[in-house]
């Protein structure tokens, strides 16, 4: 026996077009994230120098880290913003920490 919707007709095809696409943004999202890492492995099978790898392999990573929480966690979505803002936070104490930390061993 097929269910019966209370959605009205209008507000139905809204939520099937608003879950289309963000099908289509996380499809593009792991296309993003498996292109960065074929990107990260290259660079270090090329043996490109360490100065440059590092650093951009460090910058890939933070994106695919912000892509997860953004995309994949649904920190996007409404209703979300206090972990959201309790996650964000607790990046910026501990960027002030290994700043500190750095600061204290280079002074």
């Amino acid at each position: 026996m097929a269910e019966k919707s209370s959605l009205h007709p209008a507000q139905l095809d809204y939520e099937r077009q608003k879950r289309k696409d963000e099908m289509k943004q996380q499809v593009v999202t792991f296309a993003l994230m498996i292109i960065f890492t074929i990107i990260s492995f290259s660079m270090v099978i090329a043996e490109i120098d360490k100065l440059f790898v590092i650093p951009v392999i460090i910058v890939l990573a933070a994106v695919q880290v912000g892509f997860q929480l953004y995309y994949f966690m649904h920190m996007s979505h409404k209703g979300h913003e206090l972990p959201a803002f309790m996650f964000y936070g607790g990046v910026f104490a501990a960027f002030l920490t290994i700043l500190a930390l750095i600061a204290l061993v280079w002074w």
